[in-house]
């Protein structure tokens, strides 16, 4: 969910989403779909490159340390709202600071005339700086200084939720989500509403809905628009390729993926207009403008919305509905970076893990707990942000755009579209074919040079980041990318011959690629599934079924279509 500082941010946004986010979308969920397996196991479609697998199990498990830390935050504030008065209402507590100025205060002094706030400090602010993260404890990423014990509690709690909905996999998790997914919802429309029925809501909504064409110039609004697309959508983190492979074979993904992505997309439009009408009643309460108070980053959901909260009757009220609307979106999140971890983990070594795959959950969610109590102490907001700006910045795109090329230039555009007429009954309209060949990796490819051409070192605040912490971040962000020649080294090594007959052999689809099900292999699959007693699948489905469906129908015309071209290739 994100918010528009200006309604001009639509047009790169929904450029971004019909050249990126909805073909990619479509193309992780086909894999996931049709070969029926993890991240990992999934490049048995081209061995050579499974370190692009390797690759986005580091950049999941690096982003669900500091993701869930995001939700120990919300777990905090939610628990701070069961109270009559807010603790970031008013100054005068112990971690308040001269700077300190109350809003009642301006209310009670004049209201007519604007009050200069910009050398003052809300109570909200001075609440999450100076008491949920104690951040004067430390002078910088160097010096973490304590682990802050309520936080250390809260993350706790937040990885002890994250393993019980994820205990018996996508069975445990998928029930919650239903829950989680829609009830978001049901708080979206009573915020929205409860929004734009304040006095002066208009004022953020006019701030929100004014055009400022003159930002589409700056390059720094395409990137977010991207970048936006992949978190939202969570293209290249290999959730959709986790939740895919437990699809039925003809399950219409084609359908889905134009329905998760359009409702994404009307989703966030709403969740600004139920920000921004908020943020315009502050304006008016405050008698600053609309640009004054808007922030963007965990300053919006920590700082701005809550002081926002504490303006309206019955705050405590709408700041608990408000974070547990954030905490049923992060954990949405977060059960989608475990799957992907677990699953991908379990698919390599079935014999192994798939009978313990709980205790294996279990290791995984306590070995990142532990990696994530830097993020406690008192400097631990420094880790996140590094963690935040590398993690999944240049990595994740470097990631996107190999699949894109592997699936489309190595495995072939014309095979991937056989793969799915073979799922769907149709192929894929010329829409999604010229996006995969050319729109889609030249987009992000000249994203990701302009990225390193405009690098620009992490900041928070006023502190900027020492020159090793800076080094530590880039290595962070390259070691994913190194994981794809790692793993292209381990699939030649592991083949005979020449090195040009090595690379060519580990380029190609392992003999178990194809569908799970014997009966849903056809063609080229039918021989290849380990352990395959029936000369053609198509019988099973006659035999099982007492009939020809419409799927067998398709088995038979692609069967026809490969006849076809083996017979022009050997002319």
């Amino acid at each position: 969910m994100f918010s528009f500082s200006s309604v001009a941010f639509l047009v790169p946004y929904f450029i971004m989403l019909a050249i990126c986010g909805i073909p990619i979308f479509f193309m992780e969920l086909s894999l996931g779909q049709f070969a029926s397996q993890g991240p990992l196991a999934v490049w048995k479609i081209s061995p050579l490159f499974k370190g692009i697998g390797m690759g986005t199990i580091l950049i999941v498990s690096l982003v669900a340390i500091y993701y869930n830390m995001i939700i120990a935050y919300v777990l905090f504030y939610l628990f701070a709202s069961l109270t009559s008065d807010l603790p970031w209402q008013h100054c005068g507590n112990w971690w308040n600071t001269e700077l300190c100025l109350d809003h009642r205060v301006i209310k009670a002094g004049n209201t007519t005339l604007p009050v200069n706030i910009s050398n003052t400090v809300s109570p909200s602010e001075e609440y999450w700086s100076r008491y949920v993260l104690h951040i004067q404890g430390s002078s910088g990423i160097g010096d973490p200084g304590r682990i802050r014990w309520n936080l250390c509690l809260c993350l706790l709690l937040s990885w002890t939720i994250v393993y019980l909905c994820i205990l018996k996999g996508v069975k445990s998790s998928g029930k919650v989500v239903y829950f989680t997914a829609t009830f978001p919802y049901l708080i979206l429309v009573m915020l929205l509403i409860r929004g734009v029925t304040l006095e002066g809501a208009w004022k953020g909504i006019r701030f929100y809905l004014t055009p400022q064409f003159d930002h589409l110039l700056s390059s720094k609004v395409w990137i977010e628009a991207a970048l936006q697309i992949f978190y939202s959508l969570g293209v290249g983190f290999g959730g959709l390729l986790t939740f895919a492979s437990y699809n039925t074979f003809h399950q219409n993904i084609y359908r889905d993926t134009f329905i998760v992505t359009l409702g994404n997309a009307i989703t966030s439009i709403l969740a600004g207009f139920a920000i921004f009408s908020v943020l315009g009643y502050m304006s008016q309460e405050l008698g600053v403008p609309v640009n004054q108070v808007a922030k963007a980053g965990p300053g919006l959901a920590f700082v701005v919305y809550p002081q926002a909260m504490t303006m309206l009757p019955l705050s405590p009220f709408w700041s608990f509905l408000f974070f547990f609307m954030l905490l049923t979106l992060g954990l949405d999140s977060q059960f989608a970076f475990m799957e992907t971890i677990v699953t991908a983990v379990t698919d390599e070594f079935p014999y192994y893990l798939r009978p313990k795959k709980a205790f294996f959950s279990a290791v995984i969610c306590v070995g990142l707990f532990l990696m994530g109590l830097i993020l406690t102490t008192e400097g631990g907001m420094y880790w996140l942000v590094l963690l935040d700006d590398y993690s999944a910045g240049f990595g994740l795109m470097v990631v996107v755009i190999t699949t894109c090329l592997v699936v489309t230039r190595v495995y072939g555009k014309r095979r991937f579209c056989r793969d799915i007429h073979m799922m769907l009954g149709f192929q894929p309209g010329p829409y999604f074919r010229t996006c995969w060949m050319i729109l889609s990796p030249a987009t992000m490819m000249a994203l990701l040079v302009y990225n390193i051409i405009k690098y620009q070192p992490s900041e928070y605040g006023s502190y900027r980041f020492p020159a090793w912490a800076e080094a530590l971040g880039i290595l962070m962000g390259l070691c994913s990318c190194l994981l794809i020649p790692a793993g292209m080294l381990m699939a030649v090594l592991q083949e005979e011959g020449t090195l040009w007959e090595r690379f060519q052999q580990a380029s190609r689809p392992t003999m178990d690629w194809g569908p799970s099900l014997e009966e849903n292999r056809t063609g080229t699959y039918v021989t290849s599934l380990a352990g395959s007693q029936s000369p053609k699948p198509l019988m099973v489905h006659m035999r099982k079924y007492g009939g020809i469906t419409s799927y067998e129908n398709t088995a038979i015309e692609v069967d026809q279509e490969i006849e076809e071209e083996e017979e022009e290739s050997m002319m």
